[in-house]
């Protein structure tokens, strides 16, 4: 027995591992006629296969709506505090946001014979937790968290969302992770400071508010999540929330810098109501050695685009404009370029954080929108826009796909279908971006795409515990 190999350090160590040769993206679809899927794609540009879907799982259920999966085990286990030394990067567990079910897939001998062994089913998820609709799975140390966009009741509205853990061997669901609330009641995402027993939520709404469609009043109403919530990570209790502000409507991804001395992080809001720009903010210490709390800022605006309301949906034409909507946001594992997916407008941004106080614009490239509709420089269609994002460890290659979730893909792109498709952009390591005219991915009709694993870890997978050399 030996510690996997895929497990590093130090994030340097891992950026100078083995570069990516398979992909995970699920899939789903939206209408009922198929169950939704795990397609494995070949990203080794050696082989034959390259740039193609190579293999597929299909779920057993119909409606799941897979979104946000993980590994079983990553970096972190090689925590000094961990208890699973050996465990390997094997499994897929991936949550059905919809249907409150888990799947665990097998990814060994080989990612083109992958399965599932094991299916966690909803009432059994409610019994141990009293959490539904799983969303977010990250790797711990000591095991598998996932949080939960909703608690108790047919709505998931009457107690408080939040995070349950689950074994990473045995695939037990152990029990909740909160031992104290607080007044936290919505949830999103969440990510630790590992060596500083800090970790973070962000929030979402309740199910209500997204299940069917984003509510225009309660956008406008700002009744959507706006908090960033700070815990204790051992003691499992929560110690800080700061609210950014009722306008900044939607808190959703959080991505703490890799190397484990630092302490801050960046935080994407999809819309701030009084202007419909798109923003990041930075959480951080003004000195680490004085007290635990935290203090967050406003350091990227993203002004939305003006528009002719013909060329809108009718969930905007009021406005005469497309918000950038930000719907995810990246970091590479030197913690240099942090990059934005703007799902309205049709961009993905590079941001060079090397200080985080003041980035600046490095790249950009567009691809899709609301208005702009930028093809592919293949040639080929590309309908929505840059929507979940994943970096290389090396930093050099960006993946991402189109769809962010059923009812939103509608209501943003009501003509489109959103056939899923995953594209590849270049980064340059002093900055800039170039799409990939020849890597375009397309998956089987009927079949949306969203989140994406990529073989050996990637970086919004891996917690490191180690300071680079």
């Amino acid at each position: 027995m030996r510690t996997d190999p895929t497990f590093y350090p130090s994030p340097k160590l891992a950026m100078e591992a083995p570069r990516e040769t398979y992909g995970y993206v699920v899939n789903l679809c939206t209408d009922g006629s198929m169950p939704d899927a795990l397609s494995v794609v070949d990203l080794d540009p050696r082989s034959g296969a390259y740039g193609q879907v190579v293999h597929q799982v299909r779920m057993p259920n119909i409606g799941d709506e897979l979104h946000h999966f993980g590994w079983n085990a990553c970096s972190s286990v090689l925590s000094p505090m961990g208890g699973h030394p050996f465990v390997e990067r094997r499994f897929l567990v991936i949550p059905g946001i919809r249907s409150s079910r888990i799947y665990i897939v097998d990814t060994k001998p080989h990612p083109t014979q992958s399965r599932i062994v094991k299916i966690i089913e909803p009432e059994e998820v409610m019994r141990k937790t009293g959490y539904s609709r799983p969303h977010t799975v990250h790797c711990g140390p000591d095991g598998i968290y996932i949080s939960c966009l909703g608690g108790k009741g047919a709505n998931g509205d009457e107690t408080p969302a939040g995070i349950f853990i689950m074994d990473c061997e045995s695939f037990e669901i152990l029990g909740p992770w909160e031992m104290d609330h607080g007044d936290q009641r919505l949830s999103y995402d969440f990510w630790w400071h590992l060596s500083q027993n800090v970790a973070m939520t962000s929030e979402w709404g309740t199910p209500r508010q997204y299940e069917n469609g984003i509510i225009p009043e309660d956008l406008l109403s700002n009744k959507y999540g706006h908090r960033l919530h700070f815990w204790d990570l051992s003691k499992r209790r929560l110690k800080q929330t700061i609210d950014l502000g009722p306008s900044h409507q939607m808190a959703l991804e959080v991505r703490p810098a890799h190397e484990p001395n630092r302490d801050y992080g960046f935080l994407g809001v999809v819309v701030n109501t009084e202007n419909l720009n798109g923003e990041i903010w930075l959480w951080y210490r003004e000195d680490a050695n004085v007290g635990d709390d935290f203090k967050v800022k406003k350091i990227i605006d993203i002004p939305a685009e003006s528009a002719d309301p013909a060329d809108l949906p009718d969930l905007l034409k009021g406005f005469a404009a497309v918000p950038p909507t930000v719907t995810d946001i990246d970091l590479s594992l030197d913690d240099k370029f942090l990059y934005v997916a703007c799902w309205g407008t049709g961009e993905l941004r590079q941001y060079n954080v090397s200080d985080p106080h003041n980035p600046h614009l490095a790249g950009s490239v567009h691809l899709g929108g609301i208005v702009r509709r930028t093809p592919h420089p293949s040639g080929n269609p590309f309908h929505g826009a840059p929507q979940m994002l994943e970096i290389s460890r090396d930093g050099r290659r960006i993946y991402f796909t189109n769809s962010l979730y059923s009812t939103w893909d509608d209501q943003f792109y009501p003509e489109s279908g959103m056939p899923g498709v995953q594209v590849l952009v270049h980064a340059d390591p002093n900055g800039g971006l170039r799409l990939d005219p020849d890597f375009y991915v397309t998956f089987e009709d009927g079949y949306r795409a969203h989140q994406i694993r990529l073989e050996g870890g990637d970086c919004s997978t891996d917690s490191f515990c180690y300071s680079s050399v």
